[in-house]
This record gives structure tokens, C-alpha cells and sequence, in this order.
């Protein structure tokens, strides 16, 4: 009769036991869920800064690209309102619109590098040309950008 007695209270127990780990067992499996869910989020949102930031590094490329043609394309005389002022003014402002995305969304590193870049071509641009030629007014400063966003990407 005694066990009788006990049976109840040891099957309560089981039961109580049972309940516990499959709760512990299903509170465990969500934490890791939830914790993998999180780096998928993170991994994806660092792949999508480092698309844009390519992309933005791109454009400014283009942009400077276009900048370098428009100073070769430089008459020795020009008048605002010229042929070639209508296409220098808007490729300008393509660039410093460039320069700042770069700021902007790249690494504080890319900064100084963009920046002495952009100046090299709005000089070379607007102002007289030098004894040097024009490829080698900019190429250190196109060298040390290209060279710090390659470092900025890895």
C-alpha cells in the first residue's frame, strides 16, 4: 500500500523532471537560434557596407577618370560658358560630389588620400599647366589613393 502512495508523487516528479529539461532542452535551441540569426544579420549587413563602399570607391574612380580627360582636353584659353567649361564644370562636381561619398561612407583613412587626389585634378583642371606633364602631377596621388583603398577593402 505504501507504494502505492508514492507512485502518484514519483510520477508527478517525472513528469515535473520532464517538463523542466524539455523546456531548458527548447530555451537552449532558441538562444542558439537567435544567436545565429544574429551573425547571418551582421555578416549580411557587413557585406552590404563593403558593396557600397566598393561602389562609392568606383565612382569617385570614374569620377576622377573624367576629371583627368577634361585637363588634358584644357585649352590654353578658356571663357566660362565655353565648350569645354560646359563639360569641365559638371564633371567637377561630379568629383567633389565623389569625394565626399568616400568620406562619408568609407573608412576615416580614405580621407586624406581622396581629398589630395581631388585637389591634384581641380588644379589640374583650372590652373595652369607646369613644366611637368600631367601624368606625372597626379600619378603619386592616384597611386597612394588606389593603394589605400585596395588596404581599406581587405
Amino acid at each position: 500500500m505504501a507504494a502505492d502512495v508514492w507512485t502518484p508523487v514519483i510520477s508527478m516528479a517525472g513528469v515535473a523532471v520532464g517538463g523542466a529539461l524539455t523546456y531548458l532542452t527548447q530555451r537552449t535551441t532558441q538562444r542558439t537560434a537567435d544567436l545565429a540569426e544574429q551573425r547571418r544579420r551582421a555578416a549580411a549587413l557587413t557585406e552590404e557596407r563593403r558593396a557600397e563602399q566598393i561602389a562609392t570607391l568606383l565612382e569617385f574612380i570614374r569620377c576622377a577618370l573624367e576629371a583627368e580627360g577634361v585637363a588634358h582636353a584644357r585649352p590654353s584659353q578658356w571663357e566660362v560658358g565655353d565648350d569645354w567649361y560646359v563639360t569641365a564644370r559638371p564633371a567637377m562636381d561630379g568629383l567633389r560630389i565623389a569625394e565626399k561619398g568616400v568620406e562619408l561612407l568609407c573608412a576615416p583613412g580614405m580621407r586624406t588620400p581622396t581629398t589630395a587626389y581631388a585637389r591634384a585634378l581641380n588644379q589640374a583642371v583650372w590652373q595652369e599647366r607646369g613644366e611637368e606633364s600631367l601624368a606625372e602631377r597626379l600619378e603619386p596621388f592616384k597611386a597612394e589613393y588606389l593603394a589605400t583603398a585596395r588596404g581599406s577593402l581587405t
